[in-house]
């Protein structure tokens, strides 16, 4: 059933299933020439929508569609000087092209933190099928804070759950609870 809004345009045609033994790709920018190219070469990780103010969106897009993959699975092979962060003080530090503005991947720099190692990666930027579905919604409530109606989030979470997709206003319980293992560990360390 179509909703009056886009919660992404790769969810909104479908989930699709991880094709068996998918490998990785490549991912592209959205500029006419000159592309920036990201390799990945792992099959992605942890994918969901996300409805925070910092991830990068397609135009009309509600939610981001994201995934991590291991940091040393992930290298940049053309057009790299292209590449900006968006935000140096922010936890995820989100690597987007000059030129059309698309984050080509999100690195954590601070080894302390519980997905250092793990890159974000939006998988709708590459050319192959077969990367790993989204699983769950993530921060859902922040799509308020870019201006979404709070009225229409019922329908919203309605329509997330249509698409298969467990809305909640942070992460996926397994990626809390992942959360939550790392800060006891570091603290039974210290």
């Amino acid at each position: 059933m179509a909703s009056a809004f886009n919660i992404h345009p790769a969810i909104e045609a479908g989930v699709k299933p991880a094709a068996p033994g998918f490998a990785g790709g490549k991912l592209y920018c959205k500029c006419p020439t000159d592309r920036v190219e990201v390799t990945i070469g792992a099959q992605s990780a942890h994918n969901h929508a996300c409805g925070c103010s910092k991830c990068w969106k397609p135009a009309g897009a509600l939610f981001s569609q994201v995934a991590v993959v291991p940091r040393d699975k992930l290298a940049v092979t053309a057009q790299g000087q292209k590449l900006r962060v968006v935000d140096e003080t922010a936890a995820i530090q989100r690597y987007a092209c000059r030129g059309c503005g698309v984050h080509m991947y999100g690195r954590i720099e601070n080894k302390a933190h519980p997905f250092y190692g793990l890159d974000f990666v939006h998988t709708e930027l590459s050319d192959r099928a077969g990367w790993s579905p989204p699983e769950f919604a993530a921060f859902v409530s922040s799509i308020i804070e870019t201006g979404t109606d709070p009225g229409v989030m019922p329908a919203v979470r309605a329509r997330l759950r249509e698409l298969g997709l467990e809305p909640y206003d942070c992460l996926s319980p397994p990626l809390m609870d992942a959360i939550a293992t790392h800060v006891a560990k570091s603290r039974a360390q210290a």
